[in-house]
């Protein structure tokens, strides 16, 4: 991996963090595009993670005056608490799916992924348009809701800050509390799956196979770009209809499928790792 590629990638992740259009799921096709797949080396996951902690420091800085305020009173913060809450969801699908994860890091369940972000965009623009009454202020529900929304958007393609404004629009939130809580719910998840992953990635020496310095400039235009995004939507949120969004995913997931469908020489087949058919066949018998 090169320079240019590094940064392509930290492009498509900065956007897609806080775009609803899918950071994990652009990542995947950019590397497909490029020829850099995941199976090819475990460092390309590495590399994910740490442009995942490059997105971080956007929503730092961004609501830094609300991270100052829980760090002075974390036990009094509702804030706190409404993140931790959000944040339970998340780890319950994490334990109980995560072969069914894992196994869609291959991107062989991409298309329809991005047709589920299209989903969720659009019946949340509906619904909220038809709401009479609409709150500024994050509550208990509005945190279950979302979080179970970034649950789901644990799958590749399925767009994690789509997901959880479509959960808090759903649940009665105006637009851009609804976005400001989804981009402050991004930071507990990214750290987690920093330490937990990251972790993983030290031990198995992946970490050791990334290019320095491709790492650091793709890590850097994450950041960058993210930041951009962040002020972008919570400028846009308000004016502009999700249903945008939603088109460009759903004609993203349709031509993947094609794509899949008739073979498409670097396009992972429609066909599921053994985990994750294991896994898939387990949620069949549950439900």
């Amino acid at each position: 991996m090169n320079v240019i590629e590094a940064a392509l990638l930290g492009l498509l992740q900065g956007l897609g963090e806080f775009l609803p259009i899918s950071s994990s799921g652009h990542l995947l096709l950019g590397r497909m595009l490029l020829g850099l797949t995941i199976d090819e080396s475990p460092a390309y996951k590495m590399l994910d993670i740490l442009l995942h902690a490059g997105t971080l420091i956007p929503v730092l800085i961004v609501f830094w005056k609300d991270w100052w305020n829980i760090l002075k009173n974390p036990f009094k913060s509702r804030t706190l608490l409404l993140l931790f809450i959000a944040s339970m969801p998340t780890l319950v699908v994490k334990v109980v799916f995560d072969d069914f994860i894992d196994g869609a890091d291959t991107g062989w369940f991409l298309g329809v992924s991005f047709l589920m972000t299209a989903l969720f965009l659009l019946v949340s623009e509906t619904v909220s348009k038809r709401m009479k009454s609409k709150t500024d202020k994050p509550g208990f529900f509005q945190s279950i809701v979302m979080g179970c929304m970034q649950g789901v958007a644990l799958l590749p393609g399925v767009s994690r800050s789509g997901s959880t404004l479509a959960g808090g629009l759903l649940s009665g939130l105006d637009r851009k509390s609804a976005a400001k809580f989804s981009f402050m719910m991004s930071a507990p998840a990214i750290a987690a799956a920093l330490l937990l992953e990251g972790k993983d990635a030290i031990e198995n020496g992946w970490i050791n196979d990334l290019a320095v310095v491709p790492t650091i400039v793709g890590v850097i235009v994450a950041a960058v770009v993210g930041y951009l995004a962040i002020r972008f939507m919570l400028k846009l949120i308000t004016k502009v209809s999700l249903n945008w969004f939603a088109l460009y995913v759903a004609i993203l997931g349709v031509i993947f499928l094609l794509a899949q469908l008739f073979g498409m020489p670097g396009v992972t087949p429609f066909a599921p790792p053994a985990e994750a058919a294991e896994a898939a066949a387990l949620l069949t018998t549950l439900l």
